[in-house]
């Protein structure tokens, strides 16, 4: 949820950009009013209030006075009370200042700590490669949209338009289809798209030309729009931050793919095209091995994090109806889900998971939700 809105955010943000600039003509003076707002956003960095600290990263790392300050902070801002005889706030908070007491050693993870990994490393590559792909590929759809008036106005404004469809696309999707089903048909249409328009351009009608870049930015802009949301889910909360940053690094460097081809627009623009289209077509492929994360809990340790492995193609055998995932490739969980986002006491169990697991047989919970087993 909180990722979605970003994204309406930032769309918002590209939206106002044309009439910020007719306003401030000199693009000096523009320069220094976006780069103002952005100190401004970092300036509010020092403010916990506006930026608190994440309660499960501190938990996760063991740094469980800070946690329980977070916590604290965290229920009375909604209005739920962890002391003063609550039957599950109280034992709680007696369970961290006994775990506090023994003095446990914080344990931070960094961006290497991802490399020594095999399925968290594997995720993250996959997921990365895919943001790369949605972002640099949609140079060769939006070059096709030069030839029509107003020259600068339209393609900008249908790229700004288009990623705000595909962030409603998914918000209305991937809880219903599934993560990986909808990055998979995101992936199949890029390629689709990208290679009709590579083989039979010339051949093409103008409005089918228009219609298959429209829906291939369209396809892009979900694609790389989801890399991001789902390696939010999948990574663990240990190494979540650099992830995401690994992640958003190849959705830049894709990105920077249009600002290079429009140097020289008439040189490399073919050999650009067939390199993205090639690369489309293999993330199809790479995608599949994605697990799915939709109505599971959010992994917290690394190994939680290598434990995601992908369903099976097809449902299992009866003599491996005993596998970890009995999930089909394209599957998700249907019927009643015991996910509740709005239950508070998924929190409390999660944090006494995360509390126990470290420690001895306490936290070997179940995984019945995103925060935690159910009570």
């Amino acid at each position: 949820m909180v990722t979605m809105s970003a994204s309406f955010f930032w769309v918002a943000g590209q939206l106002l950009l044309p009439g910020l600039a007719v306003a401030v003509a000199e693009w000096r003076l523009l320069q220094g009013a976006i780069t103002l707002g952005l100190t401004l956003v970092a300036a509010c960095w020092w403010s916990p209030s506006l930026f608190p600290e994440s309660a499960r990263w501190l938990l996760a790392t063991q740094q469980l006075q800070r946690g329980k300050q977070a916590l604290l902070d965290l229920a009375r801002g909604n209005g739920v009370s962890l002391e003063n005889g609550s039957p599950t706030g109280e034992p709680l908070l007696a369970e961290m200042d006994s775990r506090a007491g023994g003095a446990p050693r914080a344990e931070y993870h960094s961006i290497c700590r991802i490399f020594s990994t095999r399925v968290v490393w594997k995720n993250s590559l996959i997921l990365g490669f895919t943001a790369f792909i949605g972002s640099g590929i949609r140079h060769c759809f939006a070059r096709n949209l030069a030839p029509y008036e107003p020259r600068f106005y339209f393609p900008y404004f249908l790229l700004a338009g288009s990623e705000a469809m595909a962030v409603l696309f998914l918000c209305l999707t991937v809880d219903h289809f599934g993560r990986r089903a909808v990055l998979l048909f995101g992936t199949i249409l890029t390629g689709v798209s990208s290679l009709l328009l590579l083989a039979l351009m010339q051949y093409l009608m103008a409005w089918l030309v228009l219609a298959l870049s429209i829906l291939g930015i369209l396809a892009s802009q979900a694609v790389a729009a989801l890399s991001v949301f789902f390696a939010s889910e999948m990574l663990p909360t240990v190494v979540r931050g650099a992830g995401l940053g690994l992640i958003l690094a190849a959705h830049t460097l894709g990105q920077a793919a249009t600002p290079m081809m429009d140097i020289q627009p008439s040189r490399g623009f073919f050999l650009h095209h067939v390199v993205f289209a090639s690369f489309a077509v293999l993330s199809v492929l790479s995608v599949m091995l994605l697990p799915e994360t939709s109505h599971r809990p959010l992994p917290d340790s690394m190994q939680e994090g290598e434990s995601l492995h992908r369903p099976p193609l097809f449902h299992p055998s009866r003599r491996h109806c005993r596998r970890q995932d009995q999930l089909p490739l394209l599957s998700t969980h249907t019927g009643a889900s015991p996910y509740d986002p709005e239950s508070y006491a998924h929190l409390v169990t999660a944090t006494q998971k995360m509390l126990g697991s470290r420690v001895g047989p306490a936290g070997a919970g179940g995984r019945g939700s995103p925060l935690g087993p159910e009570t």
